[in-house]
């Protein structure tokens, strides 16, 4: 069987996550096509990251491509999370996950609804819907308060989880919201206040044509294992959030080659991309927290040393700001309260990478300007840093 060792992965990631500089993009679209989807839970992150692997960072070029001519899209997706993606790769996640997952966010709604007891249910739901959608094709854009404002039905409130101890009294437009955003309805629109806010205006849109959603999958796949492999089985089900059943449907509809990595581990890639990469010069990153190279894997061993879990992952698993030399994640970053970038190297790299990650800290401040960055997940070393 055909080997591919840690080193080749890592050698791969930075040129097909256009980590390496001879590898980045001109190209916003280019860069979430080369990692399938970036990670939107934190709106900073999609900036973060694509900023991160363009030749020449460019905040407003990110923001043209989510808010003008819209070449980027959010789709509530893989593992229901919300993730930032190409109009193309779109069309896929929509069918292979977000239909699914709306309709589970429209069922969760309807149960509250129903066990509210005040008689709401499915006409009342679909006549504020109709309303909220008509109040945003007149006004252009609203915010989540401008909306409740022009739409009394959103001001309703509702008790749930009545009767255990998670018991509490919620408005519905937030819930209104999501259920009409996850099905493609409405869209984020630029945010009140930088655009590293979550506090974000909304506009009426289009939803994507309904399509084959087991044909989706094997294009998802396809492309993830274009952007991560090699990679085992298990790590497709992770990022994907499939059963065993779909993930073996998907790969088997790709009919990759089977690899052997240094876990001992059955990996595979797509057919023909068995070729060596060849060594790259030297090079670092400074990645946001959820960045897609840090999530793209279940088992991340081949990238990141087991010591290093401690400091940059918070509770619930996930992953902090992260410092990368060469395909590994040796450290984490924060941005102090002044603006300024601070980091600690928890691998001994040698003085060459140390001056190679002050250089990319002093390049990602410049295209930062005056922007404060607060990861939603916090992680011990952030904290740490920022004390």
């Amino acid at each position: 069987m055909y080997r591919i060792d840690d080193e080749q992965r890592r050698l791969r990631l930075g040129r097909r996550h256009l980590l390496a500089p001879a590898a980045r993009a001109s190209s916003v679209v280019a860069v979430a096509d080369a990692v399938v989807a970036l990670h939107a839970t934190d709106a900073a992150t999609v900036f973060l990251s694509a900023c991160a692997r363009l030749t020449t960072s460019d905040i407003g070029a990110v923001e043209r491509a989510l808010y003008e001519d819209v070449s980027l899209v959010r789709l509530l997706a893989m593992r229901n999370t919300l993730f930032t993606m190409s109009r193309a790769v779109a069309a896929f996640v929509d069918a292979s996950h977000a239909r699914r997952v709306a309709a589970k966010e429209r069922q969760r709604l309807l149960k509250h609804l129903r066990e509210d007891g005040n008689g709401l249910d499915e006409r009342w739901l679909a006549a504020v819907e109709q309303q909220t959608i008509a109040v945003l094709s007149l006004r252009g854009r609203a915010t989540g308060s401008e909306l409740s404002a022009a739409v009394p039905a959103l001001r309703t409130k509702i008790t749930v989880f009545p009767g255990t101890k998670q018991e509490t009294v919620q408005g519905v437009a937030s819930r209104v919201i999501r259920v009409l955003a996850a099905e493609g309805r409405i869209r984020r629109d630029r945010p009140r206040g930088t655009w590293a806010s979550s506090q974000f205006r909304w506009t009426a849109s289009e939803p994507f044509p309904p399509s084959d959603p087991a044909r989706a999958r094997v294009e998802v796949a396809r492309r993830w294992l274009q952007s991560y492999g090699p990679a085992t089985e298990k790590d497709l089900a992770w990022w994907t959030g499939w059963g065993i059943r779909e993930t073996r449907e998907a790969l088997a509809a790709i009919a990759p080659e089977e690899v052997l990595l240094d876990s001992g581990a059955a990996g595979w890639v797509i057919p023909g991309d068995l070729a060596a990469e060849p060594p790259s010069e030297p090079w670092a990153a400074l990645l946001p927290g959820l960045d897609p190279s840090a999530m793209g894997w279940a088992d991340r061993t081949f990238q990141l040393p087991s010591n290093h879990r401690a400091a940059l992952f918070d509770r619930a698993g996930n992953i902090g700001p992260t410092v990368w030399f060469n395909g590994g994640i040796v450290g984490g970053w924060a941005q102090r309260a002044d603006g300024e970038l601070v980091w600690r190297l928890l691998s001994d790299v040698g003085g060459d990478a140390s001056e190679l990650v002050a250089s990319e800290a002093s390049r990602m401040s410049a295209w930062m300007g005056d922007a404060r960055i607060t990861p939603r997940f916090r992680t011990p070393l952030e904290r740490e840093l920022t004390a």
